[in-house]
């Protein structure tokens, strides 16, 4: 299972919001480069890049700091926010990027999704964020219909790479994540999952491992950031 450290990016900075509100964000560094620098130093295999002002806005606002990251290691990027049309999809693989994330346009679009899977075999991922049981769009500000299980279900005849799952009432707060939850979406979602919001620990690490189902991965923030958690530990901790 991957560790994969989070870097969400907010006026050219590296921040961490509380469940997602975009006024209450805590700076840890104006270099962002330097951060994804620093985890592929402590032995990131990949890095999760998040572009918050394009997730509100609807169109990628980071995309060549992204870019610059990505050329800054040598490990792959995977970056999602504002992702909405193929033409942004196109202009981050053709620079390097490894993985597109597409959440709104996944959800409200699915022939753009198909034809992204179609044209871009094995770098599409579905961002699905979570909160009060439905699917939350547009950087988290607008409450769908959607349920979980309705996207798993949608899924099963697109060919994503897989799904990127996050418990927006637990990201950020430090207060551990929802290991119910994760079995259940695990085992209904037809492809791959990685886990994101409120893994804060090396137990909690170690809870999601022994749910034995199909989670590739965990996506680690804030509490790398605060120091909760420190990479190496998680990464042995993964890996063990």
């Amino acid at each position: 299972m991957m560790v994969i450290p989070a870097i969400d990016l907010k006026d050219g900075r590296c921040v961490r919001l509380r469940q997602g509100d975009m006024t209450r964000e805590t700076m840890y560094s104006r270099d962002p480069t330097a951060v994804a620098r620093q985890w592929e130093a402590l032995g990131a295999p990949r890095l999760h890049v998040v572009d918050l002002d394009g997730a509100v806005n609807g169109a990628p606002r980071h995309m060549d700091l992204v870019c610059v990251m990505a050329r800054a290691v040598s490990i792959p990027i995977q970056v999602g926010g504002g992702i909405r049309s193929l033409d942004s999809v196109q202009a981050y693989v053709s620079r390097g990027i490894e993985r597109v994330v597409l959440g709104t346009a996944a959800l409200e679009d699915p022939s753009l999704l198909a034809e992204a899977c179609e044209r871009f075999p094995d770098k599409i991922f579905v961002g699905v964020d979570v909160k009060r049981g439905h699917v939350a769009l547009r950087g988290w500000t607008d409450l769908s219909d959607a349920t979980p299980g309705q996207v798993w279900a949608s899924l099963r005849t697109c060919p994503v790479a897989g799904v990127i799952m996050t418990e927006i009432s637990r990201d950020g707060m430090l207060e551990g994540p929802d290991v119910a939850a994760l079995r259940h979406a695990a085992e209904a979602c037809p492809v791959p999952l990685i886990a994101s919001g409120g893994i804060t620990r090396v137990e909690d690490i170690r809870a999601i491992k022994q749910l034995d189902c199909r989670i590739s991965g965990v996506i680690v923030g804030k509490a790398l950031y605060e120091g909760t958690m420190d990479l190496p530990s998680a990464l042995a901790e993964a890996g063990a």
